[in-house]
């Protein structure tokens, strides 16, 4: 795949990732046949910073993890209230890497 077109994927969705996998994700997408161009510019990732808030303001109902597809998660939230408030204030400093740790799934999922 074209270089340029590759750099241009990476600038505009690093924040999606973390920053470990950037170079796997730029490997990939250089070795990608041209056909498949389409597909990746389609993908859709979770922002983190939107699940960032969602888990402040509704993190004690498991919100945040239906969001990003962690279904168990989700339900182990809403059932307990947040772990009683404390798994809550935990997924605060957590769910930004959780949701980055979503989209590359996302990634490999879609094209491996």
């Amino acid at each position: 795949m074209d270089a340029q077109k590759v750099d241009m994927f990476m600038m505009m969705n690093a924040k999606y990732f973390e920053s470990h996998h950037l170079n796997a994700i730029r490997e990939k997408l250089l070795t990608l046949d041209e056909s498949k161009w389409g597909l990746v510019q389609t993908m859709q990732f979770k922002e983190p910073t939107t699940s960032l808030i969602i888990s402040i303001f509704a993190g004690q109902f498991g919100i945040d993890r239906f969001m990003i597809g962690d279904t168990g998660m989700g339900v182990g939230k809403l059932l307990t209230c947040g772990g009683l408030g404390i798994w809550t204030i935990i997924d605060w400093f957590l769910i930004m890497g959780a949701t980055r740790e979503k989209n590359m799934e996302t990634f490999q999922n879609t094209l491996y």
